[in-house]
C-alpha cells in the first residue's frame, strides 16, 4: 500500500517513512497541482464566444441595450464564421463591475 492509498482510505494510522519515501512523494504531489494549475491556466486563457442571446441572459438585459451598446462602442461583438459573437473575457468584465 502506497501512502496515496493510506491517504485516501481516511483510517488514522501512524506512519514510518522513510525521507526517501517522504521526497517521493512530495514530488508527486506537486508535480499533480502543477498539472491542475497548467490546464486551469490553459482553460482560462482560451477565448470563448458567446451569442447575443446569451450575453442578455447572463448579464441580465433586454437585446436593445446590447444593441445600443453597440452603437456606443461599449460592448462590440466580432464575426465569427458570418455571424455576431461576443467575447466571453469582455462580457465576464462587466459582470465583475464594468468595463475597464
Amino acid at each position: 500500500m502506497d501512502l496515496k492509498e493510506i491517504l485516501s482510505s481516511g483510517t488514522n494510522v501512524t506512519l514510518a517513512i522513510s525521507a526517501n519515501d517522504l521526497r517521493e512523494w512530495h514530488k508527486e504531489v506537486i508535480a499533480d497541482t502543477k498539472r491542475e494549475l497548467e490546464k486551469a491556466v490553459i482553460a482560462e486563457k482560451a477565448e470563448h464566444y458567446i451569442d447575443a442571446k446569451q450575453v442578455t441572459e447572463l448579464l441580465n438585459i433586454d437585446l436593445s441595450t446590447l444593441w445600443r451598446w453597440e452603437k456606443r462602442k461599449y460592448l462590440i461583438p466580432v464575426k465569427v464564421g458570418g455571424k455576431r459573437r461576443y467575447k466571453m473575457s469582455e462580457v465576464k468584465s462587466l459582470i465583475e463591475g464594468g468595463r475597464k
